[in-house]
């Protein structure tokens, strides 16, 4: 069972719920310019509460069929931040993608790094993953050097690998190996 994880101050590292498409809305909205130049461009549907309900819905089932896991960084009812280790494969990979982001306002606080740990102990000790990876792009050094605080070590660079702010942008890879123990 995945539990609540405090950070610093009043911000803890908690599940994602089905009651969270308010608050990650008003978060979205609030950091729309923020998060502009590292993410996806979405649909006007995604900056509505309906949107972010689908979307939440959606990850649930993924969650429930144990091929993703999500939280949310929050202070009170605000969502500061949100972790997700997406595309969750067994068997012999027993592997994870991670994909994070905080709020403007919380930038520079440790959050990110404190967060990515947490995750990372979760994905090795209740999720029973061998390893987490992560992809940035070549110019964020900021979320690198989460990583790299986070234990994670970049092992290459992907031509075009994912559509951001509109255009296929080269990511610099990491990955952190979690545990050595047998898949079985």
């Amino acid at each position: 069972m995945i539990e609540a994880v405090k950070l610093t101050g009043d911000v803890v590292l908690r599940p994602i719920t089905e009651h969270d498409a308010r608050p990650l809305l008003d978060a979205y909205l609030r950091n729309r310019e923020h998060l502009r130049r590292w993410e996806p461009r979405r649909p006007e549907e995604f900056f509505t509460e309906r949107g972010q309900a689908r979307r939440l819905n959606s990850l649930l089932e993924q969650q429930a069929a144990g091929q993703a896991v999500a939280w949310v960084l929050a202070d009170g009812d605000l969502v500061a931040g949100r972790m997700t280790l997406n595309n969750i494969v067994r068997g012999p990979w027993l592997s994870g993608d991670l994909g994070y982001w905080t709020d403007a306002g919380y930038a520079g606080r440790g959050l990110a790094t404190q967060a990515v740990r947490e995750v990372c102990r979760m994905a090795d000790q209740e999720v029973g993953l061998h390893r987490v990876a992560a992809g940035t792009l070549l110019d964020n050094a900021a979320s690198q050097s989460v990583l790299r605080k986070a234990g994670f070590e970049a092992y290459g660079t992907a031509p075009r690998y994912l559509e951001i702010d509109g255009r296929w942008q080269d990511h610099r890879l990491f990955q952190r190996i979690l545990n050595d123990r047998p898949a079985l």
